[in-house]
């Protein structure tokens, strides 16, 4: 399997709720390394730019509104097929759906408030991990291989 890079977000909810080591910690247990670490408070201007996909869809006032409400940690995920490794670690998108064991059955409160956000495919991770880092900001992990 190749080494992947894949965006993950610890959404507001998930910061409130002090879990964000945990959710490290699960990360780094399956083999996922932080090479891009950042917490910050989204603008609405930056919101809205990163789920633009979804701008005509009824959630997506909803889902910008939530996303600025409070600190989120943005995060760059490296390691064998990150981006389905991540997928298959946060669960289904509705916490009630999600396996056990999973980030969101274990975290999240509802669909809205879901608490991680993965790319959803390798070509997405690339255009959602340029959107949140410069490629100077990404460490390697190269060394250790």
């Amino acid at each position: 399997m190749a080494i992947e890079r894949t965006l993950s977000i610890i959404k507001p909810d998930g910061v409130s709720s002090g879990v964000i080591g945990k959710i490290i910690g699960r990360f780094e247990e399956k083999g996922l390394k932080p090479v891009a670490i950042r917490m910050q408070h989204l603008s609405r201007h930056e919101a809205e730019g990163f789920y633009a996909v979804h701008k005509e869809r009824p959630f997506f006032k909803d889902l910008c509104a939530f996303m600025t409400s409070g600190p989120v940690v943005v995060m760059i995920l490296e390691g064998e097929g990150a981006v389905q490794k991540n997928r298959d670690l946060m669960g289904a998108t509705d916490p009630k759906k999600a396996a056990p064991g999973t980030l969101r059955a274990d975290f999240a409160k509802s669909i809205d408030a879901n608490t991680v956000h993965g790319s959803d495919s390798l070509e997405n991770a690339k255009v959602e991990t340029a959107y949140f880092f410069r490629s100077t900001e990404q460490f390697s992990y190269e060394w250790k291989r």
